[in-house]
Formats: C-alpha cells, structure tokens, sequence
C-alpha cells in the first residue's frame, strides 16, 4: 500500500462548497488509469481551508466511492496535537488505510517536540502512519535522525519527503526501513534510485496512468523505461508549480472538462502568463 503511485487529489469546488459529483468523477478518472492509491484531503486538497464538517465528510465520500479498489490514505494532520489526534481517529472510524500526517506548520517545535507529535497519534490511533516532511510550507523539516527514531514505532511506516533533497533522503534510507516516498514529482525517479517507493503525485491528477506507469516500470527494474518516462513527464512535473500548488493542476482539470477551476482564498485564479503557458504545454501533451 505504500508505494506506487499515489494521487494527491485535489478538492473539486462548486459556488463555495464542496462539489461532490466533480470528485466522484476524479475517483474513476484515477481508478481508470491505474493511480495505486488515494489520498484525499493533502495540502493538494486544500485541507488548510476546510472545516472539520468538510474535511471528515470528504474523507468518507472518498472511502465510499472507492469501495475498496484501491487503498485510500486520508490526510490527518496539523499544527495541533490534539487536532491531528481527532483527524486521525475519524479517519479510522470512517475506513482509511493510513494516514498522512504533516509536520506541524507555524509553531515550529523543536526536534524533540515533532517526536513527541508523531509518537503521540501513533500510540493512541492503530492505523498506519505516513509522515510528511515539507519545510518550504511548515517552516520546519524532520530531521533523519528524528525520522529514524520515529520508524522504531511499529504502526509509522513511510514517510513523503517533499523536502528537495536528495542527501535528506539518503540519510533517511541509510538509517531506517521506512518507505519513502517522493513529495516532488520531479524527483521521483531520484529518489527512487535511492531507494524510495514511489510518489505521492500531483502530477498524476491530470495524467495517472504515464505516473503509474513510471512508478510502476521501476519498480519491476524496468529502469531504462522509468528513466524515459521521468523526462516525458519533467516538463509537466515543473509546469504544475509555475504557481502555488494546487493552483496550476486545478486550472489543468478545469481547462480538460474535469472540475470548476474555483479555489479558496487566499488561493486565487492562475495568472494569465501561466495560464497561457500552461494551456500550450496541455495541447502538447494531448491533454485538451
């Protein structure tokens, strides 16, 4: 479950609420074309401008509508411990496979603070945990040796290094068993060759299947064929963060038929020079 391609899905909207029906349609679009698992409710989720009632109720419509196809991981974390604890439980309750929680943004704790985070809704929620290592978002990053630390605990089993570092990843590796898996899209061939298990993608929000398919051919040691599909899919895996993530992919699926391109504040429509590149890259890549 953790490894392969796993979509971030981005949280459809429709007049200021959620739009179910566009996020329905999202699923199949991604169980369609081979997408390993689910991950609803992630940064690429728009999760910092939910609300509890949202965020719980998406997790389980996404649960719902898989219907066990393939593994779904919620996202289930924040800034607060306690916050984070009742994500987390309700994910459980609701069926999730695992859960995806960031490092704790805004307050910035100490090492040992994030240790104690980690350990805390581990411990006291029996579900499968993945960490998600983002310091160009939180402000703080896990430190390897944390991450070995935290790997000794039985139920936290991956991590999603979304830091851009590639010796981070090594030291990670060098140290502990975890999976990981890799946060940047362009890196995920490299971190692969490191020894990394796949991608948590944006990317595959929009072309799932070339993703799987990646993922996939260097998983079966088909390294030659990943290699070719890394530099297929690098002009994409770059043109999706000329903005603030999720921006760019959301405008992507608008601009194919797939959602409303609606955000909220203080996200905000795409500019007109990135629409613009963006829309050609789309046409060349047969997208629209």
């Amino acid at each position: 479950m953790f490894s392969g391609s796993i979509v971030a899905l981005v949280t459809p909207f429709k007049d200021g609420e959620v739009d179910y029906e566009a996020l329905a349609g999202l699923i199949e679009f991604q169980i369609g074309n081979g997408t390993d698992v689910i991950l609803p409710c992630g940064t690429t989720g728009e999760s910092a401008t939910l609300s509890h009632e949202e965020h719980d109720r998406i997790v389980e419509f996404v649960i719902e509508k898989v219907g066990g196809r393939v593994p779904v991981i919620a996202g289930s974390g924040s800034n607060c411990t306690r916050e984070a604890l009742r994500l987390t439980r309700h994910a459980r309750e609701a069926g999730a496979d695992g859960a995806l929680l960031i490092t704790p943004y805004c307050n910035k704790p100490t090492q040992r603070g994030l240790y104690l985070h980690f350990e805390q809704v581990a411990k006291e929620v029996d579900i499968p945990i993945v960490l998600y290592n983002v310091p160009g978002r939180t402000g703080i990053s896990i430190a390897p040796e944390t991450v070995a630390s935290l790997a000794k605990i039985p139920n936290i089993v991956a991590i999603k290094e979304a830091s851009g570092n590639l010796e981070q990843v090594s030291q990670i590796i060098s140290r502990c068993d975890i999976a990981v898996l890799s946060g940047d899209d362009s890196l995920t061939f490299p971190i692969m060759a490191l020894g990394g298990k796949g991608v948590v993608s944006v990317v595959a929000n929009i072309l799932p299947g070339a993703v799987a398919e990646m993922v996939s051919s260097f998983l079966e040691k088909d390294f030659e064929g990943s290699r070719t599909m890394h530099y297929e899919l690098y002009e994409m895996s770059r043109a999706l963060f000329i903005e603030t993530n999720p921006i760019p992919v959301k405008a992507a699926l608008a601009m194919m038929g797939k959602i409303r391109e609606e955000y909220r504040l203080p996200l905000c429509r795409l500019g007109d020079d990135s629409r613009a590149k963006l829309e050609k890259l789309l046409k060349d890549y047969e997208l629209i």
